[in-house]
């Protein structure tokens, strides 16, 4: 059975895939969305047709797949999960861009814009929940809630030179990469998993933007906009050792009353790839209650549609 995801005004051709059920709730409808050039949404790709989209937003060592072992268990019902690529990575590995939080957060509220979604969630992960951050502080109205996994807080990160180095390093040499990503997940992890990994995330972004994001992420600082009007759940891993549930106590539960903070058991700094099941159960248990009051998607044009327009 071939399903695919309605198709936003201007934004090419989709291609249709295979539905992946495995005995995931919701019927999950899946599209793929070209990035044909001009001035286009970034790519992405979409699981679910529910009533309450939900933009994610990927980390530094990752591209809009980065998630693919929890989708086969997200509800598409309920839900319209929107993953992204950030400019420089997966099929916008290419793009040419300043690489910055605000560019990021342009860029996924043009993509909303482009999809019909007055109003939707956030889910980022690592620099990516920094991005939702930002996404908050330009356009708080539209945003329902924020869940962040293992984020970068708004403050940025100060490294001592020795880390700061190794992570300077990691846009030219791979074996950086494998580095940080063991550390991240407490050291614990089979080797060949660090290693693909590190491959991953060098083939699927550009060494100038992973470059440039580094100095997004770590340095940058917008805490002093930051209204703390939004529901927030953090997730972070029991054996992160840095993006852990101190640092949380420290910037999100003191800049947003409504927050909470959650320690995924045996889980590193990638709990999509160590506790899929886990992230997506709280994911979706924390997004539940607040896509009743959500407000309704405007229908994105059928193919037809799209064409007449053009």
């Amino acid at each position: 059975m071939i399903e695919s995801g309605p198709i936003p005004a201007g934004l090419g051709c989709v291609i249709a895939v295979p539905a992946r059920r495995n005995g995931a709730s919701g019927g999950t409808r899946r599209g793929e969305y070209a990035h044909t050039g001009g001035d286009m949404p970034n790519t992405f790709h979409r699981v679910g047709n529910g009533p309450h989209p939900v933009i994610v937003l990927h980390g530094w060592f990752g591209d809009a797949r980065s998630f693919k072992p929890i989708e086969p268990w997200l509800s598409g019902q309920r839900f319209s999960y929107i993953f992204m690529d950030c400019r420089g990575y997966g099929g916008m590995r290419e793009a040419q861009g300043a690489y910055t939080m605000d560019e990021i957060a342009a860029d996924a509220l043009a993509l909303a814009d482009a999809l019909g979604y007055p109003a939707f969630s956030l889910i980022g992960h690592s620099m990516g929940g920094m991005a939702s951050e930002r996404i908050a502080t330009l356009a708080p109205e539209r945003v329902l809630s924020m869940l962040a996994v293992a984020p970068v807080p708004c403050g940025g990160m100060a490294y001592d030179a020795a880390t700061r180095r190794l992570l300077e390093d990691a846009a030219e040499h791979v074996d950086s990469r494998k580095t940080i990503i063991n550390r991240s997940t407490g050291g614990r992890l089979p080797s060949s998993w660090v290693e693909w990994k590190a491959a991953y995330s060098a083939s699927r972004s550009s060494r100038q933007a992973f470059a440039a994001y580094l100095r997004a992420w770590a340095d940058t600082d917008f805490s002093e906009r930051i209204s703390g009007r939004h529901p927030v759940k953090v997730l972070v891993g029991e054996h992160d050792p840095t993006f852990n549930a101190r640092l949380m106590a420290d910037t999100y539960l003191r800049r947003y009353p409504l927050a909470t903070v959650e320690e995924l058991p045996n889980a590193g700094h990638y709990p999509m790839n160590e506790t899929p099941l886990a992230l997506a159960a709280a994911i979706e248990s924390f997004l539940e209650p607040i896509h009743v009051s959500s407000k309704p998607e405007r229908a994105a044009p059928s193919c037809q549609q799209a064409a007449a327009s053009r």
